[in-house]
């Protein structure tokens, strides 16, 4: 089965961390950019980050820069989100999805990604 599983996800208090992670199953990240977009209740879904398969190149929203670093294993078809100085308004449900691989911000406002994970719920506490 062709499938992105998300884990990671917790309850955290600001200024923590967390990482997630992305397995993917049924696939290779091959030709593929991957990346994280996220939904918090009343919000607009935000694109975050995405890493190209075939370069390594990344690209992050603003809201997140400087704090959030994604990265890819490409050996283990895994990718990770490492969340850093968390804040309450990154509290969302974390979608990984699978799309064209070239990472840039056009990637981020995807409406529909080619595959994506049922998601992973992050609460940062004030």
């Amino acid at each position: 089965e062709v499938q992105l599983v998300e884990s990671g996800g917790g309850l955290v208090q600001a200024g923590g961390s967390l990482r997630l992670s992305c397995a993917a199953s049924g696939f290779t990240f091959d030709d593929y950019a991957i990346g994280w977009f996220r939904q918090a209740p009343g919000r607009e879904r935000e694109g975050v980050s995405c890493v190209s398969s075939s370069d390594g190149s990344t690209y992050y929203a603003d809201s997140v820069k400087g704090r959030f670093t994604i990265s890819s294993d490409n050996a283990k078809n895994t990718v990770y989100l490492q969340m850093n100085s968390l804040e309450p308004e990154d509290t969302a449900v974390y979608y990984c999805a699978a799309d064209s691989d070239l990472c840039d911000r056009d990637w981020l406002n995807i409406a529909t990604p080619t595959l994506e994970g049922q998601g992973t719920q992050v609460t940062v506490s004030s």
